[in-house]
């Protein structure tokens, strides 16, 4: 089951979104240059994640340069906190 955004809201169809598994989420971490990760949508009740996304929303809102959920943590941070929520 799914649902659809409207107009505006909807993800850019192109290699970069059908390469997303289902049941992860795309993210781009980095300082200057900007990394694509995948991470699992499970990670986003982990209060260590939602630090990360409250970072996003202060720097972005809602407007993410990337096209995408953008990180503003180094790429070290971000893996950190990945690596461990993946060891739960």
């Amino acid at each position: 089951m799914g649902f659809r955004l409207p107009g505006k809201f909807t993800a850019k169809k192109g290699a970069e979104t059908r390469n997303v598994p289902k049941g992860y989420l795309a993210v781009y971490v980095g300082e200057t240059q900007k990394k694509r990760f995948m991470v699992p949508i499970s990670y986003l009740k982990s209060p260590s994640f939602q630090n990360l996304l409250i970072q996003a929303e202060e720097e972005f809102g809602f407007d993410h340069p990337m096209g995408g959920l953008t990180i503003p943590c180094t790429e070290e941070a971000f893996i950190d906190v990945t690596r461990s929520l993946s060891s739960l």
